[in-house]
């Protein structure tokens, strides 16, 4: 049997720098690290990480966007849902959203240790998504700004995002 060669690849950090294109959680299988070491690992004007205990305050913000695309990413699926993010209230140890929008559920948001505002290329365009990572670093769900016909980000929400954004780190 012939040994494989190990691929030589640069340090994720490195690797993030030169190119912070491509599949996060692809990267972190790459990299055998968790996805939010991948997320925590982008430059600094691709990554902005807010506790979790915000978790209330970033829903209920998200829930004046108008229409979001709604990301849950797992080794087996990854599902998108259009829609608004319906207003939430806390019950029964969940977060739980209910309205007239096809994103709807109970969310454990006490699982929620960071929040994430990612700004980087993605397949060579511009995006804007918030990650919820839980404990073991891996995303709960994922919210990205829409696109308009064109496959540009909204203007109005690019400009929520980068709001919230700033509220939540006091730099705004």
């Amino acid at each position: 049997m012939s040994e494989t060669a190990a691929v030589e690849r640069p340090p994720l950090a490195e690797r993030l720098k030169q190119n912070a294109d491509g599949i996060l959680e692809q990267i972190a299988r790459d990299y055998g690290v968790s996805t939010f070491d991948v997320v925590r690992a982008l430059p600094e004007a691709h990554r902005t990480i807010v506790p979790g205990a915000r978790f209330e305050a970033v829903l209920q913000a998200l829930a004046e966007w108008g229409e979001v695309l709604f990301i849950v990413h797992t080794a087996d699926i990854v599902l998108e849902c259009a829609g608004r993010i319906p207003p939430g209230t806390f019950g029964r140890g969940y977060y739980n959203m209910h309205g007239d929008s096809p994103i709807g559920g109970h969310i454990k948001a006490e699982s929620c240790k960071h929040i994430v505002f990612v700004s980087r290329p993605f397949m060579g365009r511009p995006s804007r998504s918030l990650q919820f990572f839980n404990g073991a670093g891996e995303a709960m769900f994922k919210i990205f700004v829409r696109r308009d016909k064109e496959r540009n980000l909204l203007d109005e929400q690019v400009a929520r995002f980068d709001g919230l954004r700033a509220r939540l780190t006091g730099s705004g």
